[in-house]
């Protein structure tokens, strides 16, 4: 395990920032602007004060429960509510495990210059406060997924061994976006489930699209990182790959775009073309955002690097429009 196993002291340091404003939080967010100040450090604990990440656990839920009304064939009022709810768990579960993430992490965050002014590692919040609210952020997301059919219930609760395990990860391979992506990407068999009963191939294969993508985001993120986390002994693929990463980083696009499209046709019955050939433009669309962001990718720009990875929100909306679209047809 990294870190000098100290907690640095609140204030000094790399923790000092009087206004306890995390170091890589979008400017100008509402909770630095607008939410009460008891109540700031937890909502930074939850990273809500950086959406991005809530995106990327929300939009393979949208993938997985389009592609479930495409292969059906039908949309029901309950439907509204499972997008809703996957919205709402997306929120209260990237919350818990990004807490989760930091109680864990409380000694390796305060030795890297862009973690170390989270609540925990400056002092604002303590590891038993945490531990309490993410708690709390769990059993609210419980009480909206009882609201789900109880195959859709089983893989919520499963979904938690993942989330456990990922933080953890780092420590022991130097794969750890894997283990991200084995958690982030959960919503696509939950929410294909929700609104089918049972779980099925092509939600599997889209999920495995969705590790594809993870891989490649969180690696072009990873790369922010990677001098402190060879100076504290973490593993990262951004490590790993070094100079080859743009070559990695293909690939991950080629995986997620064929993985994608396999699930779009195992899905969409053959008689439905014209929903066929609209739903594949999805992954098509979300490969060409990608492959521009391959294209702009500078690896020693912190700037450009956090840069391009806020922009998978919009790699990820795409098929989600599209998957939209195909179901007017």
């Amino acid at each position: 395990m990294g870190g000098t196993g100290q907690r640095p002291e609140a204030g000094t340091g790399l923790n000092a920032n009087a206004g306890g404003t995390v170091a890589d939080a979008v400017r100008g967010n509402w909770v630095d602007a607008w939410a009460p100040e008891p109540a700031r450090p937890y909502l930074r604990l939850s990273r809500l004060d950086r959406p991005i990440g809530t995106w990327l656990l929300l939009l393979p839920c949208w993938w997985g429960l389009l592609l479930a009304m495409l292969a059906s064939g039908q949309a029901r009022w309950f439907d509204l509510w499972i997008f809703a709810g996957c919205g709402l768990g997306a929120i209260l579960m990237r919350g818990a495990g990004c807490t989760w993430n930091d109680i864990t992490d409380r000694d390796i965050d305060g030795s890297v210059a862009r973690t170390a002014s989270r609540p925990i590692p400056s002092g604002r919040v303590s590891a038993k406060l945490a531990l309490a609210w993410m708690i709390v952020q769990c059993l609210v997301a419980f009480l909206i997924l009882l609201t789900f059919p109880p195959a859709a219930i089983a893989l919520g609760i499963l979904a938690l061994v993942p989330v456990a395990v990922y933080p953890f990860a780092k420590r022991f391979t130097w794969w750890p976006q894997i283990f991200l992506g084995f958690a982030f990407n959960w919503g696509a068999l939950l929410a294909w489930t929700a609104h089918s009963g049972s779980l099925g191939w092509p939600a599997v294969v889209l999920y495995v699209a969705g590790m594809a993508w993870t891989l490649f985001y969180d690696t072009i993120y990873a790369h922010q990182d990677k001098e402190d986390d060879a100076l504290i002994g973490v593993k990262s693929t951004a490590r790993l790959f070094g100079d080859d990463t743009p070559r990695w980083l293909a690939r991950f696009l080629v995986a997620c775009v064929t993985l994608m499209g396999l699930a779009v046709i195992l899905a969409i019955p053959a008689p439905n073309l014209l929903t066929l050939v609209i739903a594949l433009a999805g992954p098509w669309a979300m490969g060409w955002h990608m492959l521009w962001q391959l294209r702009q990718l500078k690896m020693d720009d912190h700037d450009r690097l956090l840069s391009l990875f806020r922009s998978n929100r919009d790699a990820g909306l795409l098929p989600v429009l599209i998957f939209a679209g195909a179901l007017l047809v």
